[in-house]
């Protein structure tokens, strides 16, 4: 029997709404999309406010129109911005004869030690994660269970939602007439789906280049352990290119920003203005053109690498840096423009779908594979006792 469930993420740009069907040989099938530009948000909240019920409905209606499902209630996704991490250690002493092993029973015990160590937090907890535990102090694993030992440590990793965004979006639902069946944190679906397993094991980082805010995940195992959001996104390298060549922003946008490319192959390149409304035809060179995007982009590449080196997490010899969001992945050349400027290997984030982007939707479908994840997680067991330790780890998320 098919599950239809649909799922709302909020951009800096747009509002994505997808209805996906689960069940039969298919993990998820997306049967729609609605998407509702709009005027985002930045840390102090909503940049305009009254439109924002407007916008949802807008979004919903879409979804609706090209699913041809009437939506009656959503899961939602919460974005970076209106999220904290709290990383928490803790240390349990295994029961048993001269030689336990580590029982389920123990990885809940855990589980409640870090929650008591972390105390109380300001905001609503989403969901928590394991970076890894350890018996004995001994290797770092994201499966203990079974290991032989008389002490478990663990480091766990708590989401927690800023209160304002879970009640705004209660309060516009109910207006709507739309049940809000969960809250997920959409940067741990996209980090999860979009930084391969064996990365994660040996801390990955993953950013994500919006039009108004850039996100930095840093994650180990299966937890984000480290996150923060820098108010510089693709839109300012848009504004700044209208203010100096003194155009509009569409055209800043869509005729020097998206066809943009990095690097000296590109230095005899061109950036042709049609003329209209009275205006005559202007071209801008490479040079001129770079003078102003590296000038932000430098910008944007410090303010990451300095977000990582505050974060307090050690990146390894061979921890890797992917990259995606509309903001920058689509720019010939940009991936390894910022490689060279973080000291680091940079990487697309790998495609999952045919039927849309991963670089512009990677936070919806990452938010969508979360929801799915923790609902078929709760209604059925893995083949195998360590595929379904695993799962079961990786998919300790609170709707």
């Amino acid at each position: 029997m098919k599950t239809t469930i649909a799922a709302m993420d909020f951009g800096t740009s747009k509002i994505v709404t997808l209805v996906a069907e689960t069940g039969g040989n298919t993990h998820c099938d997306i049967v729609g999309a609605g998407v509702a530009e709009y005027d985002g948000f930045l840390a102090e909240g909503w940049n305009n406010r009254a439109a924002l019920r407007g916008k949802i409905l807008e979004c919903i209606q879409d979804a609706e129109a090209q699913s041809h499902r009437k939506i009656k209630s959503l899961n939602i996704g919460v974005p970076a911005a209106f999220t904290r991490v709290y990383p928490t250690q803790a240390r349990i002493t295994l029961k048993g004869d001269t030689n336990p092993r580590v029982t389920p029973a123990d990885i809940e015990a855990i589980f409640k030690t870090a929650e008591s160590n972390l105390g109380p937090v300001m905001g609503i907890p989403l969901h928590y994660s394991p970076a890894w535990f350890s018996v004995d102090n001994g290797k770092q694993t994201i499966a203990p269970v079974d290991l032989k030992g008389r002490e478990l440590s663990a480091l766990v990793s708590f989401v927690v939602a800023d209160r304002f965004f879970i009640d705004e979006l209660v309060g516009i639902m109910d207006y709507l007439h739309y049940t809000v069946d969960g809250f997920y944190s959409t940067a741990a679906g996209e980090s999860n789906l979009f930084l391969p397993e064996e990365e994660r094991d040996k801390t990955s980082v993953l950013v994500d280049v919006g039009y108004l805010n850039t996100d930095v995940m840093i994650v180990q195992g299966d937890a984000l352990i480290a996150m923060d959001t820098i108010e510089i996104g693709g839109g300012d390298i848009s504004a700044d290119l209208a203010q100096h060549f003194d155009i509009s922003l569409t055209e800043a946008e869509e005729k020097i920003k998206r066809p943009y490319v990095f690097g000296v192959d590109a230095r005899k390149k061109t950036y042709d203005l049609p003329g209209s409304d009275g205006h005559k035809p202007r071209s801008f060179s490479q040079e001129d053109v770079s003078a102003v995007i590296l000038n932000r982009v430098d910008e944007m590449a410090d303010a990451i690498k300095n977000s990582i080196e505050n974060s307090g997490i050690r990146l390894g010899k061979w921890s890797n840096i992917y990259l995606t969001g509309g903001g920058l992945s689509f720019n010939r050349g940009a991936r390894d423009y910022l490689a060279t400027k973080l000291e680091r290997t940079v990487r697309d984030v790998p495609m999952r779908t045919a039927n849309f982007n991963s670089f512009s939707f990677s936070s919806t479908l990452g938010l969508m594979d979360l929801i799915i994840d923790t609902i078929e997680t709760t209604h059925q067991h893995a083949a195998t006792k360590k595929d379904a330790f695993r799962d079961f780890f990786r998919n300790l998320f609170g709707g």
